[in-house]
Order: structure tokens, then C-alpha cells, then sequence
């Protein structure tokens, strides 16, 4: 049962990765290693792997709430997203060939993957990926110092145009600038808007960190 509900799970999802023009270099258990921009070059790939990653995100979502219908309960998929160089092709030996991705952008987007479960969010995105996403619909979640970094990245969570014109969305920015700005205000934007939307984790989550006396949006990952 685990290996049908595993493959029904993968092959939704590479179906979407290929519905975008995306590579699949390798799936890893039930984790997907996806490349935009090789093996051809893709002048739109930012905003591909932006798009891809959330029909990823409402499928594995559909995905967990079809299981739990029938009694199977499934953890989140998380995504991490991240845009820059990296050293790729077939790697290996005489007898065997890996087409694969290495470098430092591929750590990162790892990393921002593993940042998920801290912040409360599903996808996490890289400021150097929504820059080059034409007409990105996010909201910031703070400048990550990712495991095994000493430099700050500011990462947002990528939000679909009707999320993102939402009240909801609205209150989050007026909060997320408070936080930035080191306004007093901050603690109470936050705290009023988990009040109305107690289902966003992300907002919950600057609410606790305002609560244990922390500022500013820079934030170490554990």
C-alpha cells in the first residue's frame, strides 16, 4: 500500500514539473530534486519554478486531504526555491551517469526547504528568485540566516494573485513593515491579525518571537 500511495504521490508531481518545462534530476525518497534553466536554457525560468512550485503546493495539499479521507494521515510538502549558478550535468563513472546539480544554490534552495518547518510556511523562496519572477505575488518573511551561514538572506513565501490582494495580505505587509521599521506597534499588528486568521503559522510565528523579546527581521534557522 505505501509503495502504490508513494508512487500515485510522485507521479502527480512530476507530471506538474513537466506540465512547467521543469527537470526532474532526481527523486530522493519522496522529495523531488527539480532544475529550471537546464539541460536548455530558459529565460523565464524564475517564473516558472515560482508557478510550478505553487500547482506543487495545491496538489500535494489535494493530495493529503484525499489520504485523510481514508484514514491516512501525511506530513507537509515543503518547497524551497532559489535562483543562481550551479555546476551541472552527467556525473559518475564508466558504468554509471547521474544527471545531477552541484553548488552552493542547490544548498541553499535545500536549506530553504528545511526552513519550512520553523517559519510555519510550505514554500519559501529566495529574494534572488522573486526579483527575477515576473509579476511575483509574495510576502516577505525576513531576512534567514540559513544552518551554516553567516550572511543573511531575505526569503518570502510566494502567494497566487487573489491570496496576495486579500485583507489578510494587507494586514501581514502593514505588520511585516512595523516589524522591519522597529515600530512598538508590531507585537499588537501581529497579535491581531493571528486573532482573525488563527490558521496563518507564518504570522503566528513573528508573533512568538516578538513575545520572547526578539526585533527586527533578521532570523538564525535552526
Amino acid at each position: 500500500m505505501l509503495g502504490s500511495l508513494l508512487n500515485e504521490y510522485l507521479a502527480g508531481m512530476t507530471d506538474i514539473v513537466f506540465d512547467h518545462d521543469g527537470t526532474v534530476a532526481k527523486i530522493i525518497g519522496d522529495a523531488l530534486h527539480v532544475l529550471f534553466g537546464a539541460p536548455s536554457e530558459q529565460p523565464d525560468h524564475a517564473s516558472r519554478a515560482v508557478v510550478c512550485a505553487l500547482a506543487l503546493d495545491a496538489y500535494a495539499q489535494g493530495f493529503c486531504e484525499r489520504c485523510a479521507k481514508n484514514g491516512i494521515a501525511l506530513g507537509l510538502t515543503r518547497i524551497g526555491v532559489h535562483a543562481g549558478p550551479a555546476i551541472v550535468g552527467n556525473f559518475g563513472g564508466g558504468r554509471f551517469f547521474d544527471y545531477t546539480a552541484y553548488g552552493d544554490t542547490i544548498n541553499v534552495a535545500a536549506r530553504l526547504e528545511a526552513a519550512n518547518k520553523q517559519l510555519g510556511t510550505r514554500i519559501c523562496v529566495s529574494a534572488m528568485l522573486a526579483e527575477k519572477a515576473e509579476g511575483f505575488c509574495g510576502r516577505p518573511i525576513g531576512d534567514l540566516v540559513l544552518r551554516g551561514k553567516t550572511e543573511a538572506l531575505r526569503a518570502f513565501e510566494p502567494l497566487t494573485e487573489a491570496q496576495y490582494q486579500g485583507p489578510a495580505t494587507k494586514a501581514y505587509l502593514e505588520a511585516f513593515a512595523k516589524l522591519e521599521s522597529g515600530d512598538p506597534g508590531a507585537m499588537a499588528a501581529f497579535a491581531s491579525l493571528v486573532g482573525s486568521h488563527a490558521h496563518d503559522q507564518l504570522a503566528g510565528f513573528h508573533l512568538k518571537r516578538l513575545l520572547n523579546g526578539a526585533k527586527g527581521i533578521r532570523i538564525a534557522m535552526e
